[in-house]
């Protein structure tokens, strides 16, 4: 009986642990799941500086960053237009802070299981941003009705 009565423990607790993570992510709340780890402010600056990162939202292409290794950033939608500005640490959270914006965006930049994505402080993690390449190439910025528009003749 006792022997019994220790086997049923011993399986509420594997279910109780097993439940655990997906509890965490669908409990109503919108903490970061135990599954996902956030970036230091430190390995947040190792992985960008000198680097260009392309982003994609909800599977489709998002935008692109280009880290300078002063903490000055150039943000585009890739629409040609960027915007300009520079990032800080507050803690874990990095925010930054556009020449067209007065106030600060703020991010937590996450790793789950390899991926590395952006997440809004407060947003659903459904609007995350996925870190979908990385190099060491400048953005092309020309801006609208810069250049020369050309449509062969059908």
């Amino acid at each position: 009986m006792l022997t019994h009565a220790l086997s049923r423990l011993a399986l509420i607790a594997t279910l109780a642990l097993a439940a655990a993570p997906v509890m965490a992510q669908d409990g109503g709340n919108k903490s970061t799941p135990q599954s996902e780890n956030i970036m230091s402010a430190e390995t947040f600056e190792s992985f960008v500086k000198g680097t260009t990162l392309y982003f994609n939202r909800g599977g489709q292409p998002y935008g692109a960053e280009q880290y300078k290794s002063d903490r000055r950033v150039i943000w585009t939608f890739l629409d040609g237009r960027c915007e300009r500005g520079a990032w800080y640490n507050d803690g874990a959270t990095i925010c930054f802070v556009y020449e067209t914006q007065s106030e600060a965006q703020c991010w937590n930049f996450l790793e789950s299981g390899g991926q590395k994505r952006a997440r809004v402080i407060g947003a659903d993690p459904a609007d995350d941003l996925f870190v979908v390449g990385q190099d060491k190439r400048d953005l092309s910025c020309p801006g609208p009705g810069v250049g020369v528009s050309y449509s062969p003749a059908d």
